[in-house]
């Protein structure tokens, strides 16, 4: 299946589910500025990636990948924070980390098959 749109795109549509599951979870917290934060990351993983494609080119796409890539990690980043504080508990943890490491593998390999034949 040719990819023709960004919700082709499988990293995206697991970058959403990520972004379903924090907001959920996060829904009432009463830590403002971080469930802000996590959220914010968590709906740039997926954003990036339907902006860069929509930019029509494979340099444009790659780098608004590497920028959903990083969005990624600040989300499993602040998931250690949120477990740390006791926001989240170990299960939820595992689930989304689990969840956070697919959608990395995906993208970073998504990057590599934009990578131009030497």
């Amino acid at each position: 299946m040719a990819i023709k749109c960004f919700e082709d795109v499988i990293a995206w549509r697991k970058a959403q589910d990520i972004a379903i599951v924090i907001y959920k979870e996060f829904k009432n917290n009463k830590d403002w500025d971080f469930k802000s934060q996590i959220c914010r990351a968590a709906v740039s993983i997926s954003n990036n990636i339907a902006e860069g494609f929509d930019r029509g080119t494979k340099p444009e796409f790659r780098r608004f990948l590497y920028i959903a890539l990083a969005s990624n990690s600040e989300v499993r980043s602040m998931l250690h924070l949120a477990l740390r504080l006791g926001y989240i508990n170990e299960a939820i943890f595992k689930k989304i980390v689990i969840q956070s490491e697919e959608v990395a593998k995906i993208i970073s390999g998504l990057i590599k098959s934009l990578i131009p034949k030497s």
